[in-house]
């Protein structure tokens, strides 16, 4: 089981685009699937069986593997009410937890408010990948952004280690000096040397890194690596983000779909691989989700934006099972040709923060939200 919550990690992946849930954990036993499913569906025989109703889309083996072993949750009919089918704004109030206005801070950087109160490690946040998601934003947070962790860093092209140590030190100089005027530059001048101090320490992860695991060269599995190469080298970061997509499948989806969920499902899967080498399965939780799932029926090539998508836990301590209702495919009972919600994002927020984290739900979660059981009770604290 995991150990104190102090020393786990969380890593996040988000599927962009709007992930076709009726397609990922297709519900092959309701023959209403397949009447508004005429032509992007997956068949009866080639549905990874999760039980009699509902089963993996067959490019999800490494996760079906997972199942097998209890370390994954499906969490079916998640959302939110009165659903965005922007991506912009979908995506924004994922990142915010806040429907009903503009958030000023994402939830994950809340998170790490709430870890890191004096701001004291420069990485206990990393996002793999080019700018800052807004799930990561908060006033006096600092997190690193990497696209390629073989090269990243500060002047990586001085190979000189004196000529190096003097322009480092004159890069500290310059955002020293910013740092003797006013509040907006004190908070330039540290964001600068929080980006030289974490810069330089995530530069040495790479060379720490030791691993059997042969990753895919897709960016997902690469940054899958490279946040075990993070991870292992105990650089003190709690907070991962990565990126895949898009899943905007309006055409062409069963190709598409079936790519995508290969490329990620095959990165999981070696991650998770990488985890148990190093011993560290059960200290690491995986988010999976997407900003909205798609319409149920489908427009003969592929399907429109809709609502009540699916999100996975998947780690050594996650109470693997189903979780939510899936939503009904009853027309009575759609949502504008839409899938309900009935499991608030939220709640799956609210779960992370207080019961592997450590963190206080309210402010994570932006409110009080019911709990879910998909992460194993333990005595660390």
């Amino acid at each position: 089981m995991a150990s104190a919550k102090s020393d786990r990690s969380l890593v996040v992946l988000q599927l962009s685009g709007g992930n076709d849930a009726l397609n990922t954990v297709v519900p092959y036993g309701n023959g209403l699937y397949y009447d508004w499913r005429p032509d992007v569906r997956i068949e009866q025989d080639k549905v990874l069986k999760l039980d009699d109703q509902l089963g993996f889309n067959p490019s999800m083996a490494p996760i079906k593997e997972l199942w097998d072993e209890g370390n994954v949750a499906v969490i079916n009919g998640v959302g939110y009410p009165s659903p965005n089918r922007s991506h912009f704004r979908s995506m924004d109030i994922w990142h915010t937890a806040e429907p009903d206005g503009i958030g000023d801070s994402g939830w994950l950087g809340r998170t790490i408010r709430e870890l890191d109160p004096k701001a004291e490690n420069p990485l206990i946040g990393v996002n793999f990948g080019r700018g800052l998601p807004r799930a990561l934003s908060c006033k006096g947070v600092s997190v690193a952004s990497v696209g390629d962790l073989e090269t990243y860093g500060l002047l990586p092209d001085i190979k000189e280690q004196n000529a190096r140590d003097l322009a480092l030190k004159a890069f500290s100089q310059i955002y020293g000096s910013a740092m003797a005027h006013d509040t907006i530059s004190e908070f330039i001048g540290q964001t600068g040397i929080d980006a030289l101090r974490g810069a330089d320490i995530l530069r040495t992860a790479p060379r720490k890194y030791s691993s059997s695991v042969e990753y895919a060269d897709t960016p997902i599995a690469q940054s899958m690596k490279s946040i075990a190469q993070v991870m292992t080298a105990d650089l003190g970061t709690r907070i991962y983000y990565a990126q895949n997509g898009s899943f905007d499948t309006h055409a062409a989806e069963l190709e598409t779909h079936a790519k995508l969920w290969s490329d990620t499902s095959n990165a999981l899967g070696d991650f998770m691989d990488d985890m148990k080498e190093h011993d560290m399965e059960d200290d690491v939780l995986i988010l999976v989700f997407s900003e909205f799932g798609r319409r149920i029926r489908d427009n003969s090539a592929g399907t429109d934006h809709g609502s009540g998508g699916v999100s996975f836990a998947i780690g050594g301590s996650v109470n693997g099972g189903l979780y939510g209702e899936y939503p009904s495919l009853e027309e009575r009972d759609h949502l504008e040709g839409d899938l309900h919600f009935n499991t608030d994002f939220r709640s799956i927020y609210s779960t992370i923060a207080e019961r592997w984290l450590g963190a206080d739900p309210v402010s994570v979660a932006n409110g009080q939200y019911d709990q879910l059981d998909f992460i194993f009770e333990t005595n660390g604290s």
